[in-house]
């Protein structure tokens, strides 16, 4: 029967880099989770004056979707530093583990690649928003470039707590996928 490895948050050690960035994923969520808080009050407000008051709403839907997203991108760092993305750990618990501490460098590697190019093009789009002036089609108008930003605000965040979690891995603070070694 193999182990079964538990999820941990992502240590930071003595180290002041990655002790920063868990504050900031840290705070990220805390910010995540008022937004869903905030999400959640203006439903039930808008319910309220539709079913209750009879009235009509005006920026109440597209002011809950905008902070549902936004709270699901700028919590992604948050997410990872508590480990709490879907992890598949049969192929780290069958190698030995100097070939897991390769896979575990390959896949922070490729995660760093990509979450990177996300950044960058979500960057590009909220300043195009910004810089064009958009704004949404609905009554309400309002400032596209607002709820865009929380594409490279919460990409460039993941990207730095994956870097962390390199770092914290490359020196041995941290070990691959937060396995035991043999």
């Amino acid at each position: 029967m193999a182990t079964h490895s538990f999820a941990v948050t992502a240590r930071t050690g003595d180290n002041g880099f990655l002790r920063a960035v868990a504050a900031i994923s840290t705070v990220a969520g805390w910010c995540s989770a008022a937004m869903v808080v905030a999400a959640v009050l203006i439903t039930c407000q808008m319910i309220f004056i539709r079913f209750v008051l009879n009235g009509s709403t005006v920026w109440q839907t597209e002011a809950v979707i905008y902070l549902v997203i936004a709270a699901t991108l700028v919590g992604l760092p948050y997410v990872q530093r508590l480990r709490g993305h879907v992890n598949v750990d049969l192929i780290p618990l069958a190698l030995p583990f100097r070939a897991r501490r390769v896979l575990c460098f390959a896949t922070l590697g490729l995660s760093i690649a990509i979450v990177a190019v996300m950044f960058w093009h979500g960057y590009e789009f909220w300043h195009f928003a910004w810089d064009r002036g958009w704004r949404s089609e609905s009554v309400w108008g309002v400032k596209l470039w607002i709820p865009y930003l929380a594409i490279p605000v919460g990409f460039g965040l993941l990207l730095l707590q994956l870097v962390a979690d390199m770092v914290a891995l490359a020196t041995g603070v941290d070990r691959p996928f937060n396995l035991e070694s043999e």
